[in-house]
């Protein structure tokens, strides 16, 4: 009777890829406080139909770029439209990666590492007087302000003759370099410098 053998075969197939472009497995999030809120399972689609609604840390759970689609959806403009946020988030991604000629999701989440505030203030009640205290920033709400800025400064740029794709693509590239004069960085620094004023 002859041994068997056959080795167990290696499957060496084709990775998911972001968009079918651009492959999410070669990201890296340098930031160590940021690695379980910054989500990067690959995705041909960014969309879970919101299965992770719900429980409170739900939302660490989906895609980075899902989320970033998800606040684009909360303007005037693009409320309840997620094809066309989506259509916006890749159309920007396709002009980071031909300007910069990196992988846009790497962009997206040194974007987000440095437009998320390291500290805030609180507002504590001493004997009726409302006294500002600095406190740090959990990770949550580092990535949930930095989505919230960087959103914000696209529809301020968008306003005028720039496209939403244009405006989100400049809005990252600048963020991703630590830009001061990108609108995220802009508020985060704002936000850090009320903060060591109350420290």
């Amino acid at each position: 009777m002859e041994a068997e053998t056959n080795a167990p075969e290696t499957t060496t197939g084709t990775a998911k890829l972001l968009f079918n472009l651009y492959d999410v497995g070669e990201v890296e999030i340098a930031d160590p406080a940021l690695h379980r809120y910054v989500n990067l399972h690959s995705m041909i689609v960014p969309h879970s139909c919101g299965k992770l609604n719900g429980a409170d840390f739900t939302k660490s759970q989906m895609l980075i770029v899902e989320r970033l689609i998800n606040r684009l959806m909360q303007s005037e403009q693009n409320t309840g439209k997620k094809q066309l946020a989506i259509r916006i988030v890749k159309d920007a991604f396709e002009i980071v990666a031909k300007r910069s000629k990196r992988n846009p999701v790497q962009v997206l989440v040194e974007a987000v590492t440095n437009a998320g505030p390291r500290e805030e203030t609180v507002r504590l009640k001493y004997g009726g007087i409302n006294v500002p205290k600095s406190v740090d920033t959990a990770p949550q709400r580092r990535v949930d302000s930095a989505l919230k800025f960087i959103t914000e400064g696209v529809q301020k740029a968008s306003r005028g003759k720039k496209s939403v794709a244009a405006a989100l693509a400049d809005e990252l590239m600048a963020a991703s370099k630590g830009d001061v004069k990108a609108y995220s960085v802009g508020k985060k620094e704002e936000r850090e410098r009320i903060a060591k004023s109350a420290r």
